[in-house]
């Protein structure tokens, strides 16, 4: 066999490990860390095919054994970002029914506490004027560079951290029964309360930021899935309108961002509409979507994009949707099997929640 041959192999043979790692369920930081950029891994596995096809000969089996590999696993990786495109059924239905009367907007901020551009979030919010605004990473610095618009957004949950989990809740509408809970870790806030449309609406909210699995963070995904999947278990107990949103700190197409889906029986307006990519915001090559609003099926969309750079590391988030009670009849739940309701089960077990229920 010659060298290019045996080279073309092992460049083959590396470029299956992603689709291998992340197919499997150990939740070591560095095989979950595969979840994340599927799109560019599938750019390359496609890159490693046409090479591949160029420099083999196809007169032995390896040769053709090796190729099929990486189709299969650009199949998979192309199988797991398919629903994000628009080339796939929409789970979320557009708002199409003259002006909408119960509307309510979010805008989901991570600001990177590092950031002192305060300036470019605060035009974002100007143009935007959303009902609720949600700031992560936000400590002392920039909840004093927010504090003009408390007079316009009366009712606020603050919680100024240091450690990269900070965060600020903002709002125009009534928010009722808030309370800041640390549901894995005592110094990983999240907020849950209510916020009211009117007087016979109030939409049950849950505002995350789980810590990521990464090698200065945390060695497993353990307790980032333990908090969304107890979080999904809960909500579909409530049986409740929900918003659920923030830098859940996983993509979209990742099993346990599903799985929670599936759990909570909420829609992700992306699917059919695009990635909506959040993170990195300085590099457009390494781009995948960390922040995230999933609503239960008594909404229909109005709008959803991806906001401006504002000096983070994050782009802003905003989305309006419209509340209407007869999109429950046409918009289905997710359901989540048996099998992967128990699995979800040991991943909170294994984190030993500080608390049960959220």
């Amino acid at each position: 066999m010659e060298i290019l041959d045996i080279i073309m192999l092992v460049v083959c043979g590396l470029f299956l490990i992603p689709s291998l790692a992340s197919a499997t369920r150990f939740d070591q930081w560095w095989i979950r860390g595969f979840d994340f950029p599927r799109l560019q891994i599938s750019l390359f596995i496609t890159v490693v095919i046409v090479l591949a096809i160029l420099v083999f000969d196809f007169s032995k089996s390896i040769h053709f054994f090796a190729v099929g590999l990486l189709l299969l696993s650009l199949i998979y990786q192309l199988q797991k970002i398919y629903p994000y495109t628009i080339l796939a059924k929409k789970e979320v239905m557009k708002f199409e029914d003259g002006d909408p009367t119960d509307n309510i907007s979010i805008l989901v901020s991570n600001v990177l506490t590092t950031n002192n551009k305060y300036h470019k979030l605060l035009e974002i919010i100007n143009k935007r004027q959303p009902d609720l605004l949600l700031t992560l990473e936000s400590d002392k610095k920039w909840e004093e560079a927010l504090k003009d618009i408390e007079k316009e957004y009366k009712y606020t949950v603050q919680v100024p951290q240091n450690n990269l989990y900070g965060m600020h809740l903002y709002s125009k509408l009534k928010l009722e029964e808030t309370e800041v809970r640390y549901l894995v870790r005592n110094d990983i806030p999240s907020i849950h309360g209510f916020v009211r449309l009117d007087d016979n609406t109030k939409i049950r909210i849950h505002c995350m930021h789980p810590r990521p699995p990464s090698p200065s963070e945390a060695d497993t995904s353990t307790n980032r899935d333990a908090e969304l999947l107890m979080l999904g278990r809960d909500v579909r107990e409530q049986d409740e309108s929900v918003l659920v949103f923030g830098d859940l700190n996983d993509v979209a197409w990742s099993r346990t961002t599903r799985l929670f889906q599936q759990m909570s029986g909420l829609l992700d307006p992306r699917i059919g509409r695009g990635f909506f990519n959040t993170f990195h915001a300085d590099y457009r090559f390494f781009r995948w979507p960390l922040d995230h609003v999933f609503h239960s099926n008594d909404f229909t969309l109005i709008e959803i994009a991806r906001e401006k750079h504002i000096g983070s590391d994050h782009f802003p988030m905003y989305i309006k949707l419209n509340f209407e009670r007869k999109a429950e009849e046409e918009q289905e739940k997710p359901e989540a099997e048996e099998e992967e309701k128990e699995w979800a089960q040991e991943k909170i077990d294994d984190a030993r929640p500080r608390e049960k229920g959220v």
